[in-house]
């Protein structure tokens, strides 16, 4: 059965629907997406590593789920269907922002969506929930760390993960205000700084910014 995803304009205006697949070969139409972030009690974000059966970015690292809302959906209750659908967490989500990019992989296919960023937090959950044909590993991880690995590694992560950590401080004043900490430590200006010349190696030609 195929799968169709909701195409949209620049600032996030339904026009249509289009096939999951055609909306990720090389140039495909702008369309809907979302990123989940999950934290725990530490501060420490859950990154799942991508399945190798993946088209585009096999084998790389992820935030904790990342897909793609349907007609019916909000962003959050998008990413609150999907979470225990795709690793067995089932939490409260809460809507940061969202932000528009371009960027192709390889001569494979590309992602060109506006992506909407959730974010919750658990403690700990069954990793036996996991769908190994979505997922094939699990970390958690400080800032620091991830620091380390985008100076010395940055290709096997991402790139709409590190948009949405870039613009995790530019969110809803409610969401803030939950999560001020946490949002601080991910979004330190060393830790920005880290971000933005990962996603300039990403995409040169800067293809990517904040939705209003």
């Amino acid at each position: 059965m195929d799968e169709y995803v909701i195409l949209v304009d620049e600032n996030d205006n339904p026009i249509g629907k289009e096939e999951k697949v055609k909306c990720h070969l090389p140039g495909g139409k702008l369309h809907r997406a979302f990123t989940a972030l999950i934290y725990n009690n530490d501060g420490k974000l859950l990154l799942t590593r991508r399945s190798g059966s993946k088209m585009l970015w096999p084998d790389d690292w992820d935030g904790t789920v990342a897909s793609h809302p349907r007609e019916s959906e909000t962003y959050v209750s998008s990413a609150e269907r999907r979470m225990p659908e795709e690793i067995g967490i089932t939490c409260e989500m809460n809507y940061v922002n969202k932000f528009e990019y371009h960027v192709p992989y390889k001569e494979i296919g590309s992602e060109n969506e506006v992506c909407g960023t959730l974010l919750g937090t658990v403690n700990d959950f069954d990793e036996s929930s996991l769908r190994k044909d979505e997922i094939s590993e699990i970390k958690w991880i400080t800032p620091n760390e991830l620091k380390t690995e985008l100076e010395n590694n940055k290709d096997v992560y991402c790139p709409w993960m590190i948009i949405a950590l870039y613009y995790l401080d530019e969110c809803e004043s409610n969401t803030k205000e939950k999560f001020d900490t946490l949002i601080s430590n991910w979004t330190s200006v060393e830790m920005k700084t880290v971000y933005e010349k990962a996603i300039k190696h990403y995409i040169p030609d800067n293809r990517w910014k904040l939705v209003k």
